[in-house]
């Protein structure tokens, strides 16, 4: 596979997980009208069309370039959390791949140091109800994958049915961290809306990456 097939693929990613998290969007809010501002349906789907269109007008060179621009617009495109931290993520990723071959190892490493991002920003632990608990396992499913001779497709279905669970599991938590810790015991019972919104991103690039 060519560098620019890859970076093709992963712009064809980038244009699903943002097609999906438009029809998503009214999903994702009412998650966080539950528990959070009732915006992080279209706070990300206002940041996904931003990246679509720098898609549109830029030709890259590398997938790192790609993912790294990725981040720039969410970050500045995106209020409340979700932009930071989604931004954060794409932003370590593709600077993990920068001059290294697109790998199931090296997207393994460009995952992990992804999710670094996130937790110098968001500081979570699992069991907070937050987009971690979706990542964390996700990332062992990854790396367990990978170590076992998977392919990048096989890698990422595992990590995304395990970030399934994941969120699954954050409906019964008691939030610790960001704005549904301010509800205290009446967070229980709800879905994580940044936990959800990382299995669907898993999920895009498990059906894309493939």
């Amino acid at each position: 596979m060519g560098e620019q097939k890859t970076v093709e693929d992963f712009a064809n990613w980038l244009r699903d997980l943002a097609a999906t998290l438009h029809e998503n969007a009214a999903y994702l809010t009412e998650l966080d009208s539950a528990i959070g501002d009732a915006d992080h349906g279209s706070n990300m789907d206002r940041g996904f069309k931003a990246v679509v269109a720098v898609l549109d007008e830029t030709t890259f060179e590398s997938v790192d370039e790609l993912l790294k621009k990725a981040g720039m617009t969410l970050v500045s495109k995106v209020g409340g959390a979700s932009g930071p931290l989604y931004g954060t993520f794409f932003l370590r990723f593709g600077t993990a791949l920068a001059g290294k071959e697109i790998t199931p190892a090296s997207v393994g490493e460009g995952l992990t140091a992804g999710v670094g991002g996130i937790l110098a920003r968001g500081k979570a632990e699992v069991g907070d109800k937050t987009m971690y608990d979706a990542w964390a396992p996700a990332l062992e499913a990854y790396d367990g994958a990978v170590a076992g001779g998977s392919d990048l497709g096989g890698a990422l279905s595992a990590a995304a049915e395990a970030a399934a669970k994941g969120r699954d599991a954050t409906t019964p938590l008691v939030a610790r961290k960001g704005r549904a810790s301010y509800l205290g015991e009446r967070s229980a019972g709800h879905q994580d809306p940044g936990a959800t919104s990382t299995t669907l991103l898993l999920e895009s690039a498990a059906r894309t990456l493939a």
